[in-house]
């Protein structure tokens, strides 16, 4: 869904570069009509105002995020300065519906996340973890109050959002998480131990889910400044090094009880969140790979070799017809996962096989686009290198490759093997 217009694209001189490492740079592709990433076309598919949506958030990404956050992922520091602007971009919230949020559609949501992530992974999952989980949480579990005293601010970026789910030794079996929530007359008391928590060290609400007293889950808002919360970010990350995941620890934390989310009573919520989230995962994994194929692309057409340039080679032309092939099957296959999602029609399995299957295709187009730059694939100035990385991260979170595959062999043989099966066990 990404357009590349031939008549557009600026030649640019990779062979020129200038003192110091130098910045040759492929220029960023713009929208129009017949292209070469949305070979079927399925932009003409979106309302005149998805595509002016789409188009604002690609060139907010082009003009003012591409341009500086190589440095910022380079010292591994989160870029504050971007958060109005993305607040002005009136994105936040996604497909909540009221209290100052868009409520989008999941195609727009997608194709929202499709353009965040083709220019930053980073960014877009600042975007995910503020909107889709912790804003997400509070919409789909809070109640009328609830929503209508976080989501407003949140909704306009003044308050940032986290989701504390993850443990240090619970990671794909949170279910069996270990923080615990004890009543305490009009409050709760959370201790416990949580890890690579997004946007936890700046975060003004963390949603941190917790075992109470009955052995049910529940998740509470602890609010930034609270006494006995601590963040400490992760060091020495090689993928998505503007995110600031932290560990937390909590000590004795007073959460006001009204601070609980109204509608969490089993693990079983979660999954509403973690569903929502996922299909945003997917919508990531697609933008990475197209920047990925884009630079490959431009960088094949400018760069020569023998005399002629890299596009001339069978095989360059093979790799990038293998590489449109997988793209035009991601976007194909989430477009009309997006349209069932509207039409009400989603269930984990559906969106965990997007997730599997994006991810994976997503890291082997960016490890063969940063080979076909050759040297040039590892420098930060070409971009590839990022998303090479970062994607190492989106395979990862919201559920690894292996669980996605496991969520839809338990939906199509009627077999769970998330644990040793038993003689005679089903469903």
């Amino acid at each position: 869904m990404s357009a590349i217009p031939q008549n557009t694209m600026a030649p640019v001189d990779l062979t020129t570069v200038g003192p110091g490492n130098g910045h040759p740079v492929v220029q960023p592709p713009v929208l129009g009509g017949s292209d070469y990433t949305d070979y079927y076309l399925l932009n003409d598919l979106l309302d005149d105002e998805q595509k002016a949506l789409r188009r604002k958030v690609r060139d907010f990404m082009d003009q003012e995020v591409t341009p500086i956050i190589n440095p910022y992922w380079e010292r591994a520091e989160f870029p504050h300065e971007l958060v109005p602007k993305i607040a002005q971009l009136g994105i936040s919230g996604l497909q909540i519906k009221g209290y100052g949020c868009p409520g989008f559609s999941n195609v727009t949501a997608g194709v929202v996340i499709l353009e965040l992530a083709r220019g930053d992974l980073s960014i877009s999952t600042f975007t995910g973890v503020h909107a889709a989980l912790a804003m997400m949480s509070i919409a789909l579990l809070g109640s009328d109050e609830q929503r209508a005293r976080f989501l407003p601010p949140m909704a306009r970026l003044e308050k940032i959002g986290a989701f504390g789910l993850t443990e240090p030794a619970h990671g794909t079996d949170a279910v069996k998480l270990e923080t615990t929530a004890r009543k305490d007359g009009d409050a709760y008391v959370l201790n416990g131990h949580k890890r690579w928590i997004g946007n936890a060290t700046f975060a003004d609400y963390v949603i941190i889910w917790a075992r109470g007293e009955d052995g049910h889950v529940g998740g509470y808002v602890v609010e930034k400044g609270t006494p006995g919360f601590e963040a400490e970010v992760i060091t020495g990350k090689t993928a998505l090094r503007c995110v600031q995941n932290a560990q937390i620890s909590l000590t004795d934390v007073r959460v006001p009880a009204e601070n609980r989310l109204a509608d969490v009573h089993t693990f079983r919520d979660t999954e509403k969140v973690l569903l929502a989230s996922r299909f945003c995962v997917a919508w990531e994994a697609i933008g990475a790979a197209i920047a990925g194929y884009e630079t490959a692309l431009a960088y094949a057409k400018q760069r020569k070799q023998f005399g002629i340039p890299l596009a001339a080679f069978q095989l360059i032309q093979y790799r990038l017809s293998r590489m449109l092939a997988d793209i035009t099957d991601m976007l194909c296959m989430q477009y009309r996962l997006s349209q069932l999602m509207d039409e009400g029609k989603f269930s984990m399995p559906r969106v965990a096989l997007a997730k599997m299957h994006y991810t994976e295709r997503a890291r082997a187009i960016l490890a063969d686009a940063r080979d076909m730059l050759g040297g040039n694939g590892i420098i930060l100035d070409y971009h590839v290198a990022r998303h090479l990385c970062d994607i190492e991260a989106i395979d990862t979170y919201e559920g690894t490759d292996t669980v996605q595959a496991l969520i839809v062999g338990r939906d199509i043989t009627g077999y769970s093997a998330f644990v040793p099966p038993t003689p005679g066990a089903g469903r």
